[in-house]
């Protein structure tokens, strides 16, 4: 067994026995806090994509991509997409080694929660003008959709500078940051306000920082695409479970050859996500000059496999599929939810067509 195999079958075990994506609604934290200190602090999940030399693995982004795909299958709600990726690879790319000494060591191991702060409410994700605006050393703005932002003891911002881009470092408990919770159609998925007034901050990057917040996202675009094909893959075990399981006619529904059809066609976008997924994380890890091709392609890709695939859930589960007690509309909400993350599908495609893909690749 190889380490990614193995890697594979332990988060998944893991999922299969603690994982609930209702612990988002039902907790203040939304995450399960002891199964997110066993993953981090016993499987190490936190620590893959950190350099060793900050108390990471020295893995790849491939490595965390692996468990963004068993989290995604299962909507388990956690701080490893917005902290020890988004945050962790932003912090990385400033080549401020103090920082990342000092910040990053905690994030590998769990112990402590990083956040991004960048898009304004129109959730554009902009790597040329984020929400916040600085003055000198002095941050102004609000920031929306901040995964786990609320909740974060490391707080990073991406801010206009008169010289393009740059990325600060902000005290949470400095006078005049506010944080807030936003409720959203995914409960699992944990969002947050980010209200800064005249806050001082620390200044990581030096120069702009604009092409480095174009990879951070190109990376969170790869990252997100795993979970996304993940919750793609489960959505569709399911509905051929259950369509072996209820009956109409004296036979499983799963019988009848317009479902048939209609799973065959699912089974095939979900292929297509999983082909998107493999090419971008390839990019990701050994080509930087294909990433924003790849990236794009396998937003688009999966962000239409997982929303088909959830539509077909709710349809071939019938009423039972919207109701509480069932996760089917969860997979449903995560669909619609992650499609918008990071960028409109639609401005993904635009930029394929830039790139030159015939009818944006898809």
């Amino acid at each position: 067994m190889d380490e990614t195999t193995a890697l594979r079958e332990a988060v998944r075990g893991l999922l299969a026995k603690r994982s609930e994506p209702r612990t988002a609604v039902e907790t203040r934290l939304g995450y399960d806090h002891e199964l997110w200190s066993v993953l981090a602090g016993q499987i190490g999940v936190a620590a893959l994509a950190v350099p060793e030399r900050y108390g990471g693995v020295g893995a790849t982004l491939a490595e965390s991509c692996v468990v963004l795909h068993e989290l995604g299958r299962t909507l388990t709600p956690c701080p490893l997409f917005g902290s020890a990726v988004l945050a962790a690879q932003a912090l990385l790319a400033t080549g401020d080694t103090d920082a990342c000494a000092r910040l990053l060591p905690g994030i590998a191991e769990g112990s402590r929660i990083a956040a991004l702060a960048w898009s304004g409410p129109e959730g554009n994700w902009s790597p040329e003008q984020p929400a916040v605006q600085a003055d000198g050393s002095t941050l102004t703005g609000t920031a929306s959709y901040v995964l786990d932002g609320d909740l974060a003891d490391v707080l990073l911002v991406a801010a206009r500078t008169g010289e393009g881009t740059g990325l600060f470092e902000v005290d949470t408990a400095a006078a005049g940051v506010r944080r807030e919770h936003t409720p959203s159609l995914d409960p699992a998925r944990r969002l947050a306000t980010v209200d800064l007034a005249g806050v001082p901050a620390r200044r990581l990057d030096r120069g702009d920082y604009t092409p480095c917040l174009r990879h951070v996202r190109d990376v969170a675009l790869v990252a997100l695409a795993a979970e996304q094909a993940g919750a793609a893959e489960r959505a569709l075990e399911a509905t051929v479970e259950y369509s072996l399981q209820r009956h109409q006619f004296g036979r499983p529904i799963g019988g009848f050859q317009a479902l048939k059809h209609r799973m065959a066609d699912a089974f095939v976008r979900l292929e297509e996500a999983r082909s998107a997924v493999h090419a971008a994380v390839r990019s990701a890890v050994d080509d930087a000059a294909e990433l924003p091709l790849d990236a794009a392609v396998a937003k688009v890709v999966c962000s239409e496999a997982l929303r088909h695939i959830a539509a077909e859930m709710i349809q071939l589960h019938g009423g039972i599929a919207i109701t509480w007690e069932h996760d089917a509309h969860l997979y449903f909400r995560r669909a619609h939810g992650s499609a918008r993350l990071f960028g409109d599908p639609d401005a993904h495609v635009a930029a394929l067509a830039v790139c030159g893909v015939p009818g944006g690749g898809v």
